[in-house]
């Protein structure tokens, strides 16, 4: 693969349109862990909810603004419409189980790519989800969640952008962002940076589709990785010298990010690696108490009254979905 300033898939941030809802499919039900418990430094009224692996790793990292009461978005061309998780191969029968105790509607298992085997079904907002069953990913999961290690959530696998024509977006991928091309059936594409699990994007070309509409169960952005604030200097400069609209560098507290949308319309990010979900907490206590960046800090009483109170740690799930 390429040497690239792009490492692969960092987060994907969606839209909620409840915590609590959100904190017992995603810690609950799926059994991934809450690396942080923080608030959208752009709206502080409103949550912003991280899971992942057990050290929050990039690539495992799935996040949430969660706004009380939003209403259902649409999903559609320019948008990222399915995020897949990647589980190993002997879970079919323990995740088909496990969805079908919840309560969670899901589709007969397919096959893409020869003998690509996933699951596909929508979280309790409307977010389209997939578990990619396979045992090329060596990666480990959360040790003592509520889903046994052996058939729990590794990281992501890859997300399918829908767009109208995927040309101009695999162009910016292939030119500007270090990806190559993997593999193509029919209308979907895809492409990674790393050819590893986990950074897989598959542009899926929908030009008859009804354009997304952001709402809850859409997703807001993905992110991709790059290595330090270096590397993500050279990408921002490689993406304006393309013509691409990005944003100043913005600290995000855990990664700095810049944001840029491209051409068929989807959120992009670039994040750094450093520094992590453990600067200011340790590895048993991530996710566990209200994190606020230095410049939120003097507003945590009249934050904490709006927040709605949310109710989480792997004890309770443990007990909860025994």
């Amino acid at each position: 693969m390429n040497n690239s300033l792009i490492t692969g898939i960092h987060h994907v941030t969606a839209l909620a349109d409840d915590a609590q809802k959100n904190v017992d499919f995603y810690a609950g039900v799926l059994g991934l862990r809450i690396i942080k418990k923080t608030v959208n430094f752009d709206e502080p009224s409103i949550y912003h909810l991280y899971y992942g692996n057990e050290h929050g790793h990039p690539g495992t990292v799935m996040t949430f603004f969660p706004y009380p009461r939003l209403r259902r978005g649409r999903h559609g061309k320019g948008q990222l419409t399915v995020t897949s998780f990647s589980v190993h191969t002997n879970g079919l029968d323990y995740w088909l189980k496990r969805l079908k105790k919840f309560n969670v509607d899901y589709s007969a298992p397919q096959t893409r790519f020869g003998n690509e085997i996933f699951l596909t079904f929508k979280d309790i907002h409307g977010l389209g989800l997939e578990l990619v069953f396979n045992n090329e990913d060596q990666r480990t999961g959360f040790t003592y969640g509520p889903v046994p290690l052996e058939h729990a959530i590794k990281g992501f696998y890859g997300v399918t952008l829908s767009v109208e024509g995927y040309e101009r977006t695999a162009g910016l991928l292939l030119n500007s962002m270090n990806h190559d091309l993997l593999s193509e059936s029919g209308n979907r594409f895809r492409y990674s940076a790393s050819g590893k699990p986990g950074d897989y994007i598959d542009i899926l070309c929908v030009p008859d589709a009804l354009r997304g509409k952001a709402g809850s169960g859409t997703v807001h952005h993905v992110a991709f990785a790059t290595l330090n604030n270096i590397t993500q200097s050279e990408i921002r400069e490689k993406l304006l010298v393309n013509g691409l609209n990005v944003t100043p560098v913005l600290d995000r507290e855990y990664f700095r990010s810049i944001y840029f949308r491209e051409p068929g319309g989807i959120l992009f990010e670039v994040a750094t690696q450093p520094p992590g979900f453990l600067i200011d907490e340790e590895l048993s206590n991530l996710g566990k108490a209200l994190k606020l960046p230095i410049w939120i800090e003097p507003a945590r009483a009249e934050i904490e009254k709006v927040l709605q109170p949310i109710h989480f740690d792997s004890e309770t799930f443990r007990e909860l979905l025994s």
